[in-house]
């Protein structure tokens, strides 16, 4: 059976944290900022996690158990 073979997509958009959970940035950072207040922009700035019921699929694309 062939290689597993992880999505380049998904190598680049999220990582694994030490405690297994799966990393993400904020969507709405890139363009048209002026209508968007400065808390709004700020938060969009941190990593958050995947929500526990997208984990599975992630996971396969990343190629982990």
């Amino acid at each position: 059976m062939p290689k597993m073979k992880t999505n380049p997509g998904a190598k680049k958009r999220f990582s694994i944290t030490g405690t297994g959970k799966i990393k993400r940035k904020h969507a709405y950072k890139s363009h048209i900022l002026t209508k968007k207040a400065k808390k709004r922009k700020r938060n969009l700035t941190y990593f958050t996690t995947v929500h526990k019921a997208d984990e599975k699929n992630i996971k396969l694309l990343l190629v982990q158990k």
